[in-house]
This record gives C-alpha cells, structure tokens and sequence, in this order.
C-alpha cells in the first residue's frame, strides 16, 4: 500500500508577475503564507494555473526553488514539471527533486500527444528517473488526450507512481480504478465542482483553483468530509458552485487573478497570450464573490 503524497486541500498556486513579466517572488511568498495560514494542505507550483507554459527552464526551476524555501517545511510542496518532451520532464523532475520539492505533478503529453501504451512508457520513464514520488495529471480539456481505466491500472504498478489530479469528470472511471488497484493510486479532485463527489467514492482531496481566493473554505470542504460531516461539507460544495462557475468564465488562470486583486492580493499581470478578464466577467466574479463571503457587498 502506498502513502497518499498529502490528503485535503492543495492549492494550484498562481504565480505573481511584475509589469516587465518578471516573477515576483516576494509576492508568491505572501500568497504561500496566506495559503497555509487558512488551512490548505499542500501547494502544488509550477502547474497550469501557475502559468508554467510560459516560463523558460530557469524560471521553472528558481520558481520551485523559492516555494520549497517559502513553505520551510510546513506542508508538502509539489512541482509541475510534466511536459510533451520525455527527457525534458525527467530534467526538470532532477531540478525539482534537487530544490527540495516532496513530489510532482506531470501532466499528460499534450499537442503531440501519444498512444495509451507511449503514454505507460512516457510516465514509466519518469518515474524510474524522477526520484520522488508521481501525481499523473489528467486534463483532456487541455492535451488532447485521455487515461483509460486500464492505463491507470498500469501505471499503478509503478512504485513511484503515487496518484492522479483526474479533471476529465469521469466518476466512472475513477470508481472503476479504484475497484481494481485500492490503496496502489490514489485520485485527487482537478475540478472544483466535482470535490466532495470524488471524496465520495474514495478520493483524497483536491488540487484546487478556487483554494487560491477561499483556502479556508476549500480546506473545511474537505477535512469535514473526512470527518465524517458529510451534510456539512456538501453545504459548502454547493454554496461555492457560482463562484468556481465564475473562476472557470474565461482561461484559467484569468478569473483567479483577477479575483485575487479585488481581494486586495494582486498577483500582478497574466503572461501572453493570456489578457485581462472583460468587464461583464469581472463584474459577474464580483458577484460571486460577494455571494460566496470572500468580498463584502
């Protein structure tokens, strides 16, 4: 049986840019305080909401670097480094292992793509390199491509091949998977709406946009379930449905950035070609967030 890299709430962390697109690290550090601050329980850098499609290398590695020097030990820290190059990921899994980081996040190859047995290969590959523990990222929305049930059985096997970020919305599968290989993968929430859902049939938490604006609402959803206040933590699933509806109106990580300035912590500008939300958007996340108690009216 394997041990779950965290259970609960993991934030998928924006990263802060200054005017010039440069990071600005002393603002990320304010966001990982703020973050563990209200309960989240690991924080998941360099992945899609972070922006990492659009930092070179170094900046990818300093990036994971300065969050595992931020967060001193006091949750899990977990870099993006998954990519549609192989031997690329394995050199920024080596660089994110050498920053200190406690596992990783390696999504699917995207726009090249493979086939489900090149994509055993790919994440065995890794994993036999990486020397730290797997979460496999399943986002179809964004790659092009989808995990079989029979893939995820497969990558199970791998001892360093821990769990899966499942943002394809199919309970199915996951239930399936879950059936087969028990305690050997573990699933993870890639979608906000779908969190108590996944708990439901055995998932370990989250790995959450919507914890970057409401990390304590995030964190409550999940340790309640897991306590077993079910009614309690599908109320608050529920009362943040407009809200993570808003957070996903326009590209990820537009909504959220924008949501994290009315809230007082500007993350600074988005990177191209991402651009500011509208102002029909803007004003329905206000919205939203009026709603959900993360503003005041």
């Amino acid at each position: 049986m394997k041990t779950p890299l965290f259970v609960g709430s993991g934030v998928a962390i924006v990263t802060p840019f200054n005017e010039d697109y440069s990071i600005d690290y002393p603002r990320l550090k304010k966001l990982v305080d703020f973050q563990i601050e209200n309960g989240t329980d690991a924080i998941i850098i360099c992945g899609t909401t972070g922006e990492a499609s659009t930092q070179s290398a170094e900046e990818h590695i300093e990036t994971i670097s300065q969050c595992v020097k931020f967060v001193d030990g006091r949750v899990p820290v977990i870099a993006g480094t998954g990519s549609n190059d192989t031997l690329f990921a394995v050199e920024l899994s080596a660089a994110a292992r050498e920053a200190g980081a406690d596992g990783l996040l390696v999504v699917t190859p995207y726009y090249n793509k493979t086939t489900q047995t090149g994509l055993i290969k790919h994440m065995t590959y890794i994993a036999d390199r990486a020397g730290l523990p797997i979460i496999v990222y399943n986002v179809p929305s964004r790659t092009g491509m989808n995990i079989t049930a029979d893939t995820y059985c497969e990558l199970a096997k791998h001892p360093m091949i821990n769990g899966v970020k499942e943002a394809s919305g199919n309970l199915t599968v996951i239930a399936t998977v879950m059936q087969r290989v028990g305690d050997e993968l573990y699933f993870w929430s890639g979608e906000d709406n779908l969190i108590v859902p996944i708990l439901s049939i055995g998932g370990k938490g989250v790995i959450s946009v919507l914890a970057n604006i409401a990390p304590r609402q995030t964190a409550d959803m999940c340790r309640l379930y897991l306590e077993g206040n079910v009614r309690e933590s599908a109320r608050i699933q529920i009362e943040m449905t407009e809200l993570i509806n808003a957070l996903f109106c326009e590209v990820n990580p537009i909504p959220v950035k924008a949501a994290l300035k009315l809230m007082g912590l500007d993350t600074g500008v988005l990177r191209m070609p991402l651009f500011e939300i509208s102002e029909s958007n803007l004003l329905r996340l206000k919205k939203a967030m009026i709603e959900a108690g993360i503003l005041s009216d």
